[in-house]
C-alpha cells in the first residue's frame, strides 16, 4: 500500500472513532499525519477527490452518502474500479492493472486514484451492502 493509500485508511478510522466528523476534514488531518513535512503531498487533488467521490456516493463503511467533491472524473474512476474489483478481486493486488482496466485504451497516468482505491478494498473498508457494487 502506498502513501494515499495509508490516508484514506487513517482518514476511515478517524472518521470511526469521531476524531474526525466528515470525509473532507478526516482526509485533512489523515493526510497531515502521514506527510507532515510535505504540504503539496498533503494537498494533491487526485487522491483527495477519489476518497471523497467514494465517500459522496456512500462506499465507505461508517460514512454516511453526502457532498464531499466536485471532482466528477475521480469519483468516476474510483466508482468505476470498484465495478471492476466487483467481478475480479484479483485486481486489487496490481492497482495499475487495475488503472489500465479502469482507462479501456485512454492513455493516462494515473495519480493515487488506485492506491487510494485498492487500500479501502483490501482493508475491508468498502461497503458492498448498498446494492451498488
Amino acid at each position: 500500500m502506498g502513501k494515499y493509500g495509508e490516508v484514506a485508511i487513517t482518514a476511515v478510522g478517524m472518521i470511526g472513532s469521531k476524531i474526525a466528523i466528515d470525509p473532507v476534514e478526516a482526509w485533512r488531518l489523515a493526510a497531515l499525519k502521514v506527510f507532515p513535512n510535505s504540504e503539496s503531498s498533503r494537498k494533491k487533488g487526485c487522491p483527495k477527490s477519489t476518497f471523497l467521490g467514494l465517500c459522496e456516493n456512500g462506499y465507505i463503511v461508517n460514512v454516511a452518502a453526502g457532498s464531499y467533491t466536485r471532482s466528477e472524473k475521480n469519483k468516476e474512476y474510483a466508482v468505476k474500479a470498484l465495478d471492476l474489483l466487483a467481478d475480479n478481486s484479483e485486481l486489487a493486488l496490481d492497482k495499475n492493472k487495475l488503472w489500465k482496466k479502469v482507462m479501456n485504451g485512454v492513455e493516462k497516468k494515473q495519480n493515487g486514484q488506485m492506491d487510494v482505491v485498492t487500500a479501502l478494498w483490501n482493508n475491508g473498508m468498502i461497503d458492498k451492502s448498498n446494492g451498488a457494487i
